[in-house]
């Protein structure tokens, strides 16, 4: 080996003996941090995150140091694939205004909530997801699952989001033009409560961005990663992502790398 590489048979041997540096030792200890908060993250943080990540530990790294460690260890994100819509729209069907219009900012949380269906594979067939989000802090304040894309998905979302966060009249409910949401129950219980509907232009995915871009991250943190036998483990475990880990444990860049939850417990305290 030595003749192969070039070197001393005594440099070898110094080589070989030689005390590991304060800076390889700082690494090593660093890497294990960074694997296991990419783990904690379910393999889906990059180097911003970790970084917010470590710091509470008062590990103050540099991204490029924590992407070189990532690096050497093969530690990689999971990546998305393509996304593709699930609601088509009735034209016989009722339609609303883009109150929202595309106002994406607000300041107090229960003001405005969007929503959004989603599918995914299971060995019984596909399962279908409906979700809202809250705009302020981007929480999923209320959802549903069915093996059958029903009028009543959307609903059961909405219905859960009202008896969660008990929100005033004048919520802003903004969604696409699907026939789950212009559906007569679903503007039934609109008009009751004092909600205000929105919906997204015709054809206009980007009026609904919020809740579009949940999905993707559903999809490749979650759903393309598993096989799931039955809708039932599909249930449980979309059941334990979005209260679990979405709501509570994931950083969100936007929030100022906090959770949903934490950002809108301390807006409330604050208040």
């Amino acid at each position: 080996m030595c003749r192969v590489f070039g070197v001393s048979r005594s440099g070898f041997y110094e080589w070989l003996s030689r005390p590991e540096s304060a800076r390889k030792h700082a690494d090593r200890q660093l890497s294990g941090k960074i694997k296991q908060a990419f783990e904690d993250s379910r393999q889906t943080y990059g180097t911003r995150r970790i970084q917010d990540a470590l710091d509470p530990q008062g590990q103050r790294v540099s991204r490029a140091r924590i992407g070189r460690l990532m690096r050497q260890q093969g530690l990689r994100c999971k990546t998305r694939r393509r996304f593709r819509a699930t609601t088509n729209a009735n034209p016989s069907l009722p339609v609303a205004p883009n109150h929202l219009n595309r106002q994406f900012q607000v300041a107090e949380p229960d003001r405005a909530d969007v929503g959004d269906i989603t599918y995914g594979a299971t060995g019984e067939g596909w399962l279908y997801l409906a979700v809202f989000l809250d705009r302020f802090s981007r929480q999923v304040v209320g959802w549903a699952l069915s093996a059958w894309m029903t009028a009543d998905l959307g609903l059961d979302a909405l219905q859960m989001a009202r008896w969660r966060r008990r929100p005033g009249k004048g919520l802003l409910v903004h969604s696409d033009r699907g026939s789950q949401y212009a559906s007569g129950r679903f503007h039934a219980l609109l008009k009751d409560q004092g909600y205000v509907c929105s919906m997204s232009r015709k054809g206009n995915c980007w009026d609904n961005a919020p809740a579009e871009s949940f999905f993707p991250t559903l999809q490749t943190e979650l759903i393309h990663q598993r096989r799931f036998e039955t809708r039932e483990q599909a249930k449980q475990e979309i059941f334990e992502y979005i209260e679990v880990f979405y709501n509570r444990q994931r950083k969100h860049s936007t929030l100022g790398y906090r959770t949903p939850a934490e950002f809108d417990t301390l807006h409330r305290k604050a208040a």
